[in-house]
Order: C-alpha cells, then sequence, then structure tokens
C-alpha cells in the first residue's frame, strides 16, 4: 500500500486570491472602543479560559505568560499597550496567539468579531490628532464601521 500525499504547495493555495491582489484575510476583533483587524498569516489560534501565570517587575501591560503545548509565550494586554485602562475579562474575552517574524505571543481582547478580507488599496493613514501606539490604518467597511490596523512589527518589535 502507497500513502498518497499533497504537495504543500498544493494545500497552501488560495484559489480565489492571486499573489498580485491587494486583497488580505483578516481577523476582526474588539479592544475596547475599537474594532482592530490583523492579517490572518499572523494568527496561529485563538484560545479561551487560559490560566495566565504572573511575572514580577515586568511592565503592566505585560500579564504574564502562558505555556501552550510546551512553548511559553507572553500575553499583553493589547489595550493597555495602547496606553488605556486593562481589558476587563469577560465571557467573551479571550487570548489570540500570534506569530509575527518568528515571534510567538498572545494578545488578550475582549471579544473575536470574524474573519474579512480587506481590501488594501483602501486602508488610510490614522489622522494625526487620532493617531495611537500600535495602530498604523484604518479602513472604513460599506456599514460605515471604521477598522483599525493593529502594527505587527511594532507589536513583535516590543520587549516582553
Amino acid at each position: 500500500m502507497s500513502e498518497q500525499t499533497t504537495p504543500k504547495e498544493e494545500i497552501l493555495e488560495t484559489p480565489e486570491i492571486d499573489e498580485m491582489s491587494t486583497v488580505e484575510r483578516c481577523l476582526t476583533f474588539q479592544s475596547g472602543d475599537l474594532i482592530l483587524y490583523i492579517s490572518t498569516r499572523h494568527v496561529i489560534e485563538i484560545i479561551n479560559n487560559y490560566s495566565i501565570t504572573n511575572l514580577p517587575l515586568v511592565p503592566p501591560y505585560i500579564k504574564g505568560f502562558i505555556n501552550l503545548r510546551g512553548q511559553v509565550l507572553p500575553v499583553v494586554d493589547i489595550q493597555m499597550r495602547m496606553g488605556k485602562s486593562e481589558t476587563e475579562s469577560g465571557n467573551e474575552t479571550c487570548i489570540i496567539v500570534l506569530d509575527i517574524d518568528s515571534v510567538s505571543l498572545g494578545i488578550i481582547v475582549d471579544s473575536v468579531r470574524q474573519v474579512i478580507d480587506i481590501d488594501l488599496k483602501n486602508v488610510r493613514p490614522i489622522p494625526l490628532k487620532r493617531q495611537q501606539t500600535l495602530l498604523d490604518g484604518m479602513v472604513t467597511m460599506e456599514d460605515g464601521s471604521v477598522f483599525m490596523s493593529v502594527d505587527c512589527q511594532a507589536l513583535a518589535k516590543a520587549q516582553y
């Protein structure tokens, strides 16, 4: 009996979106009063009800770390990292596990909304009076809602 395998290239192909496309599949989530999005290529998984081990002598936005199948990951309260109040724990609060340029970490968010396709040609800079740490763009959706882009590079370069 011979096993049939599918080449990795075939598995990773997405026929609907070609390489020259400016459309990016993104995970949207709520953090405080903001609706944020991040490319799904950075999202590893979403976890609920996870025990976070506290760490002493770290910045307040680092809530601690989790052990995810043997990998120790720092967990960041993204709301506090943006200079706002701490994320209140609720029924929909969860941790989004990210891998950004080989830096793995978890971010605590109020709730996950949905996965959507965002045309990067429609992303605009944030006006100077509304600029915030970790945000690098905004897009207005058809229903009039505004989604803000998380600056993945700034998130990954922070000292954890």
